[in-house]
Order: structure tokens, then sequence, then C-alpha cells
């Protein structure tokens, strides 16, 4: 299902916008993990462009959940939608957009 050019800038929004916060979430609940394994913010930054990157080339709603696929581990078991099917990913879209 293609994403309509009138709100496909939108859907970007929102979508970047939830996922680097919850990739920042990630960050700073795992920071003494990657201080051991000598990680770096740098580590964090390329994280950043790769997931704006895979944000701009959605052109679908597939698209949108192969890269939510990509990404499980940025949600949480409390999550009350199951993004990881084409019906989730719809409805958190929505859920995004209110």
């Amino acid at each position: 299902m293609n994403i309509n050019s009138e709100n496909k800038q939108r859907i970007h929004d929102v979508l970047l916008s939830d996922l680097q916060r919850r990739l920042f979430k990630q960050y700073n609940t795992r920071t003494e993990f990657f201080l051991q394994n000598k990680r770096t913010d740098e580590d964090y930054d390329v994280q950043q462009t790769l997931l704006v990157d895979s944000v701009l080339h959605c052109e679908t709603l597939n698209d949108v959940n192969d890269l939510l696929l990509n990404n499980t581990d940025l949600f949480d078991d409390d999550d009350n939608i199951n993004v990881f099917t084409l019906e989730g990913t719809m409805n958190y879209i929505f859920k995004l957009l209110r």
C-alpha cells in the first residue's frame, strides 16, 4: 500500500521522532553496557544516521513495516500495539498521527 505523497512527509516526521526517542531511551538505559564494550557516542550517531536514512526511504506501508521489523529492539513488551504486522504498523502510524 503506497503512502500518499501529501501524507508522506508527515508520516516520516512522526515516525522519525518516535523512533529517535526510542533509540535515545535505549541508549541511555544501556550506557553502562556501551561503555564496557568500548562503544561511543559515535556509534549512537551512526545509528541515528541509519535510522533517518531508513525512514526517508519509506514509500509504502510495507516499507514502514520492514523498518519496524529491523528495529524490534526499540519496542518494549509494554507497547500496546503489535507493530510487527501490517495491521499493527498501520495502527501504530495512526496512533503517532493523533
